[in-house]
């Protein structure tokens, strides 16, 4: 019996293009710009957990703007951190405060797992109104690692004191959700990208195109 809904946060409930997109930069280049800062948060995060280097994940969005700016050719005065605090700032995808609040009222636990910083996710999780709606919001601060590291998907049930199959993990990333599977959640891909499933060692119980859906979707599970 699932017990619990743990969400990803960005990309799944926070819309990690919307930094990119509300800073000014032309509309002929923010979505580049959005793409490859956020593939090389990803590569760093995952990188730096294999050779051992940790550092916060807010020092990895930094470096990976710094990156992503370069690669695009842009040093407008004041772009790189008028970029950073819209990050700390990212809106929630529109359906989301609705869900959350229509899974509380069915008596759902709900909490947030994520490679974000504490920090970066309780302003994350504050400037979008959501303060109320989660019983823990845990970073992998607590063991410096980045997921996919089974340590990061261990924080749950240390947490709640629930097995992986209590708990029905939502990811909008497809190598998490994958990997959220092998651990032993059960697992809902949130793909709202509309991508192919990755050739990974653990396959989504269930797929969506947007959160909405998630009621319907709990109720087949």
């Amino acid at each position: 019996m699932i017990r619990i809904c743990v969400f990803d946060a960005f990309g799944t409930l926070f819309d990690v293009d919307a930094a990119a997109r509300a800073s000014g930069v032309a509309d002929e280049i923010w979505p580049a710009l959005a793409a490859e800062w956020r593939r090389k948060q990803l590569e760093y995060s995952w990188l730096r957990t294999v050779a051992g280097a940790h550092v916060d994940f807010w020092q990895v969005t930094q470096d990976a703007l710094d990156w992503a700016l370069e690669a695009q050719g842009l040093q407008q005065l004041g772009l790189r951190d008028r970029l950073l605090t819209l990050y700390l700032q990212l809106a929630p995808f529109p359906e989301v405060p609705g869900v959350l609040q229509a899974l509380r009222a069915e008596g759902m636990r709900l909490a947030i797992l994520s490679n974000g910083s504490q920090q970066m996710l309780d302003q994350a999780v504050q400037a979008a109104g959501l303060g109320d709606m989660f019983e823990a919001v845990l970073s992998v601060d607590q063991v410096s690692a980045f997921k996919p590291a089974r340590a990061v998907y261990d924080l749950v049930g240390a947490q709640f004191g629930t097995s992986p199959q209590e708990v029905l993990f939502i990811s909008s990333n497809g190598w998490d959700i994958c990997s959220g599977a092998a651990y032993g959640f059960r697992t809902l891909w949130l793909n709202r990208a509309g991508l192919p499933l990755d050739r990974l060692h653990g396959q989504p119980e269930a797929e969506t195109r947007d959160l909405a859906d998630l009621l319907t979707t709990l109720e087949g599970l």
